[in-house]
Order: C-alpha cells, then sequence, then structure tokens
C-alpha cells in the first residue's frame, strides 16, 4: 500500500469519529447511528493497521469514543448512570477489539518486513563469503602463476607460456564467479540464478591447481545433501587457497572424498613447504572467512571440521558430512 494511502487513514477515522458524535448529540435516529458505528469499527481496524502511530492513535482514541457514546441518548432519559456506563463500556469492547485486531496485522506485517531484512543481510553475507571462497582462490592462484612466469621467463619460456595458460584459466574461472555472484544478487529481481558449485567440479579446481592429486568416490560424493556438496566444495576451495598462500612450495596436494562411518569426509592434505612451513587456515589480515568461519559452515551443514599439522609435517583439513540418509532419519 503506498505511503499516500496509508497516511489517509487517520483522519478519515477521526472525520468519522467527530460527525458521529456530533450526530449522537443532535438526536439522528438510532438506525443510522448503528450503519455509523459499523463503519466506525472497520475505519478503527484499517488506521490500527496502516496509518502513522501518533495521528493513528489520535483517530483511535475519537473512533472509540465515537463508537462508545453513539447509543447512550437511546437511555439517557430513563438509565443512571451506572447504566450510561454500563452501556458505554458495552460498546466500548468491539471497539478496541476492532483497534487491536488492526494493531495485531500491523505487528505480524512488521515482523515479516524484518525477517525480509534479515534474510537480505544474510545473503549480503553469503554473497561476502561467496567473493572470499571462490574469487579469492583464482585470484591467488593468478598471482602465484605469475611469480613463477617472472622467475622462468628467461631460462624456460616454455614454462613460462604454460603459467600463462594456467593465468588465463584462472582469470576466466574468477569471471565465472563474480558471475554467479552478479546472478545471485538478480535473484530478488526475479532474474536467473546459477548454482553453487559443489563437489562435481571438484576434478576442474584440483586439475588447475599445480601438485594436485584427486581421489573422488562417486558413491560417497553422490550420498551428500546439496547444502553440504556445496560446503565440502568451500572447504576445498579455502584449503587450496591456504595453501598457495601459506605454503607455495609444497610439492603434493592431495584431496580425497570417501566414505568415513555413517558419514563423508572431505579431505586437503598438502606436503611440507620447500621452507619447512605449513599452511595455516588463518584469518587474513583483509577480509576472508578463516578457520572460524568455515568451521560454522561445516557445522550449520550437520558436520565437523578439524585441521592441523600432520605426521608428515604437512597440513591437513578434514570435514566430515552426514550422507542423505543419516540427515533425514
Amino acid at each position: 500500500m503506498s505511503v499516500n494511502l496509508r497516511a489517509v487513514w487517520a483522519p478519515l477515522l477521526a472525520s468519522a469519529a467527530l460527525a458521529g458524535i456530533t450526530a449522537t448529540v443532535l438526536g439522528v435516529p438510532s438506525t443510522w447511528l448503528l450503519v455509523w458505528a459499523g463503519l466506525l469499527l472497520l475505519l478503527l481496524a484499517l488506521a490500527a493497521r496502516w496509518s502513522p502511530v501518533r495521528s493513528g492513535a489520535i483517530a483511535g482514541v475519537l473512533g472509540v469514543v465515537a463508537v462508545s457514546v453513539w447509543p447512550v441518548p437511546l437511555v439517557w432519559e430513563t438509565g443512571s448512570w451506572l447504566e450510561l456506563c454500563g452501556v458505554a463500556g458495552f460498546w466500548a469492547v468491539p471497539a478496541l477489539g476492532a483497534a487491536l485486531a488492526g494493531g495485531y496485522l500491523r505487528r505480524q506485517a512488521s515482523r515479516m518486513e524484518q525477517a525480509v531484512r534479515d534474510a537480505r543481510r544474510d545473503q549480503q553475507l553469503e554473497l561476502a563469503r561467496d567473493l572470499h571462497d571462490f574469487v579469492a582462490h583464482d585470484v591467488s592462484a593468478i598471482v602465484v602463476q605469475a611469480q613463477a612466469a617472472r622467475f622462468v621467463a628467461e631460462q624456460d619460456p616454455g614454462q613460462a607460456v604454460r603459467a600463462l595458460e594456467r593465468i588465463e584459466a584462472a582469470g576466466l574461472s574468477a569471471l565465472a564467479s563474480m558471475d554467479r555472484t552478479v546472478h545471485a544478487l538478480q535473484e530478488a529481481a526475479g532474474g536467473p540464478t546459477a548454482p553453487v558449485p559443489g563437489l562435481a567440479r571438484l576434478p576442474e579446481l584440483v586439475e588447475r591447481f599445480e601438485g594436485g592429486a584427486l581421489d573422488a568416490d562417486p558413491v560417497a560424493v553422490r550420498e551428500l545433501s546439496r547444502e553440504a556438496d556445496t560446503t565440502a566444495y568451500r572447504v576445498a576451495v579455502e584449503a587450496l587457497t591456504n595453501v598457495r598462500r601459506h605454503a607455495p612450495g609444497a610439492a603434493v596436494v592431495r584431496v580425497a572424498v570417501r566414505r568415513a562411518g555413517a558419514g563423508t569426509e572431505l579431505s586437503v592434505t598438502n606436503s611440507a613447504a620447500a621452507r619447512g612451513g605449513v599452511v595455516l587456515l588463518a584469518r587474513r589480515r583483509r577480509g576472508g572467512t578463516g578457520l572460524a568461519g568455515l568451521r560454522a559452515r561445516v557445522e550449520a551443514a550437520g558436520g565437523t571440521l578439524r585441521a592441523g599439522a600432520d605426521e608428515n609435517g604437512g597440513w591437513r583439513v578434514c570435514a566430515v558430512f552426514p550422507t542423505q540418509e543419516n540427515t533425514c532419519g
């Protein structure tokens, strides 16, 4: 309902209430006053639902008074003060009921609007995490490959060309991630949306990672729910991104998806870095979700997350998700 129409109800109710009080004083026939009281009850509900609070409260008081006093002239000559108060109180009940009904609808609408605002805020946070989890991964790859190409360009031009090819692939992937983000922003407007990547794209992700090896059980992947599938892909992206950032000298990075008891396990393990460092799944200085944010995502999907050094001096990130059967059960 437009703002202009909302502003109409309070003045309309006040005018009708004053007209009803005047008609009561002037002795208008009771049949017309009864019809007028019914109209006032409707206006009371509409004003309580739509009007601004201050003007609606003033008009509401006038409306309740007008509905309460209309039958008073009928018992004025024969009734006592107690009877007059009883008649007015009796008719005040439906007036207050109409106002409360309109106020209840107003409160429900307000709660719904707040829920929509909360959902939009959650979507904005989700998009921010998407930009970090997906785009940052590809940008990190571009930076690492560009640095490598700069060092080998003079000694081995062929390696530099291959590095440029990987940079091109990572740039295209970053653009695709940006497109998905834009499509998600268009969802509220009814535009087409792109699905969030899942483990089906894990081979493509590992293939772009130099030294990466993938061992995935197709049955274990299929048993994941949609939420767990996309969350597992985010874990892989985050872990590989941190390998690039904190252990660029790691010779081997293994990504595995397998059955683990009653669930499905995703693990990303890198060998020790050439300089003896390990990847730390830590929070970035600027932005990023880090270990705490990633653990919250995994737990929201019903899983658990562990990260730490392994026995070979490398680093291992492991997330275990329930299968669809266990989720439903």
